[in-house]
């Protein structure tokens, strides 16, 4: 990843007036950096400011105040050159329902004054070479997705920027969705992605940035935010789980029930976990160690903002 992070924004700031007219905070001093190269999360609640500083970054929202530098490019003055390289699915996209796939890239492939070929190429690069000559009402909204991300490679940009690519779509379209996502950035490009799917994105992610009412509460690797939060948790499954819970806390352990478990946090280790329940004279069907993930970091985040 080079130097120049292909995002960066200082003290991002946007507000709104409400149908009251009061004053709505959307995005609040946001300094974000993006990496270049790799795909980047960019996760947050609703109503967290994500799509809003989105909008900043492609020039559709002016924002009240700090500074956005895109692909190396201050922006505002900057914004033509640096959406050259860029391409993003920001809303629902349109196309023309009784076209095929491969003849609605045609139309736009025109427009942009792309080769005829390229068409072909972004098609096979999203995996609809099969498809494109169907008519685009009969796609799947996984296709209709894959189709729209077709159309922002036409310009093979340095930078993809997805918002919510994965709303409303299958197990099977989301797992084509994060797979695409992951091609991009092996092929050397910057993927900026915002999402709920927690899971999905911890398989795909490299670096990730977290907002809460539209500031920014942790930002990093995804495996050091990860390991920052690594402090060992242990799930336990007994018969006697009053018997146990008591005697897991008066070591000072922290306990919760979970499902027919319970889940220890602040051990040293399950063995240990496991030695003050035996010495007690209680014996756990199973033990095992809770991997954290993004989505627990997430939560944690999220409930400490709030907090």
């Amino acid at each position: 990843m080079g130097d120049e992070p292909a995002i960066w924004t200082r003290g991002l700031r946007k507000t709104y007036r409400s149908f009251t007219m009061r004053e709505v905070v959307a995005v609040q001093g946001l300094d974000l950096r993006v990496p270049a190269g790799g795909v980047h999360a960019f996760l947050g609640p609703n109503g967290a400011g994500k799509t809003t500083t989105i909008r900043m970054l492609l020039g559709m929202v002016r924002p009240d105040a700090g500074e956005i530098r895109l692909l190396g490019h201050a922006l505002p003055q900057g914004l033509e050159p640096a959406l050259r390289h860029v391409g993003a699915v920001v809303e629902q996209p349109t196309f023309y329902p009784h076209f095929s796939g491969r003849e609605n890239l045609m139309l736009l492939a025109v427009a942009a004054g792309v080769p005829a070929s390229k068409v072909d190429a972004v098609l096979d690069q999203v995996g609809l070479a099969g498809r494109g000559r169907d008519r685009f009402r009969k796609y799947s909204l996984g296709m209709r997705q894959r189709l729209a991300i077709a159309a922002t490679l036409l310009r093979d940009p340095q930078l993809v920027i997805l918002d919510e690519p994965t709303n409303g779509l299958d197990p099977a379209g989301i797992h084509d969705v994060r797979e695409l996502m992951r091609s991009l950035a092996d092929q050397g490009r910057t993927v900026l992605v915002s999402s709920h799917a927690l899971a999905e994105v911890e398989q795909v992610a490299d670096t990730v940035s977290i907002v809460v009412r539209g500031a920014l509460v942790a930002e990093g690797r995804v495996a050091d935010l990860l390991g920052e939060r690594s402090g060992t948790t242990v799930r336990v499954r007994v018969d006697e789980t009053d018997d146990a819970a008591a005697v897991l806390r008066r070591t000072g352990w922290t306990v919760r029930d979970d499902a027919n478990h319970l889940v220890v946090d602040g051990a040293p280790s399950a063995a240990e976990v496991n030695r003050s329940l035996v010495a007690s004279g209680i014996y756990a069907h199973e033990l095992s160690l809770v991997r954290p993930d993004l989505e627990a970091v997430f939560l944690d985040l999220t409930r400490e903002v709030a907090s």
